[in-house]
């Protein structure tokens, strides 16, 4: 059973910088794609970014294009989403999911990290 634990939130000033963790486990993701979502309070969730496990491509959302870069430890199975210049607008809880390249959709995901980002 794939296992997501996302770790790294916290508290942090506009301007500033967290960088969020998601350990993966249960299998090898050698086929998987991996992805990181937020939701913050009110509103629907919405995709930040995703990379490949394999081939390490990653995309993101326009929003989060040239603040955010998401990369992978594969010898620790751990993928990570550096956050910089962050803006209020960004609180919200960060979800990372995964899914095969076979699937459709994300199927299997964390159970998320608060990020407060005050003004």
């Amino acid at each position: 059973q794939v296992q997501l634990v996302e770790s790294g939130g916290g508290l942090v000033q506009a301007g500033g910088s967290l960088r969020l963790s998601c350990a993966a486990s249960g299998r090898t993701f050698s086929n998987y794609r991996m992805g990181w979502f937020r939701q913050a309070p009110g509103k629907e969730r919405e995709f930040v970014g995703s990379i490949t496990w394999n081939g390490g491509n990653t995309i993101y959302a326009d929003s989060v294009k040239g603040r955010f870069t998401i990369s992978k430890d594969n010898a620790k199975n751990t993928m990570y989403l550096q956050m910089n210049s962050l803006k209020p607008e960004d609180t919200a809880v960060y979800y990372c999911a995964a899914h095969q390249y076979s699937d459709s959709q994300y199927n299997y995901w964390g159970q998320g990290t608060q990020v407060t980002v005050s003004s």
